[in-house]
């Protein structure tokens, strides 16, 4: 297989059509640090209207206005799934406290009770049967989780936070890992579910197995 551009933002489909709202990015600095925004993606057209990952603080206004935009206020998402817990995809969480929130492997509801459900042991947590699940992928950090969305014009869909840092990352993943052989495992499982990937810093882009035309 090769990775290909998706050479757009949104992926539409029934029920469900994917919009990136924000493409993240990534740059090293000079003396070892770096700049970094999330990717913020929607999932929206049946019951569920999903958020995932927030982006930072700093970017709260620009959130805002992307939501706003797509006709929506902060109180019509439905669910907000944060990735994993860096500050560059878990900053506004604070802007849905009536959403039913996934981060990482723990998922809570408006009044702070926790939902006991089985991401931190490998199982998938279904948001809408048959078509919306976080799925857990490991790697990136220990309780890193993805969004998997089928049904879409274009397959199947993967909203993979971190798990993937952009199309063509082999040189940086590694250094960025928590468990780099989980990571591994984690990315060749999404490979070969996956028809599209939104990575955590990049454009989303399309798996091409042999014999596809992208």
């Amino acid at each position: 297989l090769r990775l290909c551009p998706l050479g757009g933002r949104l992926v539409p489909g029934v029920p469900y059509s994917l919009h990136v709202l924000l493409e993240g990015h990534s740059s090293l600095g000079p003396e070892g640090g770096g700049r970094a925004e999330g990717s913020i993606s929607l999932v929206r057209g049946g019951p569920v209207t999903a958020l995932v990952d927030t982006g930072g603080p700093w970017a709260r206004g620009q959130l805002l206005g992307l939501l706003a935009a797509q006709g929506l206020r902060p109180e019509e998402v439905t669910h907000v799934v944060v990735t994993h817990g860096h500050s560059d995809h878990v900053g506004n969480v604070n802007l849905f406290p009536e959403a039913t929130l996934v981060v990482g492997t723990d998922v809570s509801l408006q009044d702070g009770l926790y939902l006991p459900q089985g991401l931190a042991w490998g199982l998938p947590y279904a948001l809408h049967p048959g078509h919306l699940e976080v799925v857990p992928t490991p790697g990136h950090t220990l309780d890193h989780v993805s969004l998997l969305l089928r049904g879409t014009s274009l397959g199947t869909v993967l909203v993979a936070g971190d798990l993937f840092e952009r199309q063509e990352d082999e040189e940086v993943w590694r250094s960025l890992s928590q468990d780099q052989a989980q990571q591994e495992r984690s990315r060749s499982w999404a490979l070969s579910v996956a028809d599209v990937i939104v990575p955590g810093h990049g454009a989303a882009f399309r798996v091409c197995r042999q014999g596809e035309v992208p």
